[in-house]
């Protein structure tokens, strides 16, 4: 599990497009890796267009933003084309890098218990650190882009 203070793992995984992404790539600038459930559900529409509206006042700060979920690479494509993303996703199908995260949890709907992704943010420096986590209800889906850049303010 990843903690403030620790260096992401070096390599991310593959984008939409089937090139892989990897820790060296973020270096310089400070990045936002946002773990979330699953592309075209309500929450996670939110939260990406939050993104991308917002995507021009984070870029002025220096955030790169990249989303990861399980969904596939063929999935993301359309997610990006379908809102207008202007950000990488990541598709990670096998959960390993929500496991190294630690946001690949048990969570439980209607009484049912089952495995999924735990909606995280992760702010990562200009050398690799994380810096600050945002997990679960703590996320704002609707103004994200706004807590990301009220939280850098504030630091």
């Amino acid at each position: 599990m990843i903690a403030v203070g620790d260096k992401i793992p070096e390599s991310l995984g593959l984008d939409q497009d089937g090139k892989e992404i990897k820790a060296a790539d973020l270096l310089g600038q400070p990045s936002l890796l946002y773990f979330y459930p699953k592309d075209n559900t309500s929450g996670c529409t939110a939260q990406a267009c939050s993104l991308r509206d917002g995507i021009e006042e984070l870029k002025r700060v220096g955030i790169r933003v990249i989303g990861i979920s399980k969904d596939s690479a063929k999935s993301h494509k359309s997610f990006i084309e379908k809102y207008d993303l202007p950000f990488t996703l990541i598709a990670d199908t096998e959960h390993v890098l929500q496991d190294i995260f630690g946001v690949w949890v048990e969570k439980s709907m209607y009484g049912r218990k089952y495995m999924g992704t735990q909606r995280t943010s992760f702010i990562i420096d200009a050398e690799g650190k994380v810096t600050h986590i945002i997990s679960g209800k703590e996320v704002r889906t609707k103004d994200h882009a706004d807590q990301i850049l009220e939280i850098l303010k504030n630091n």
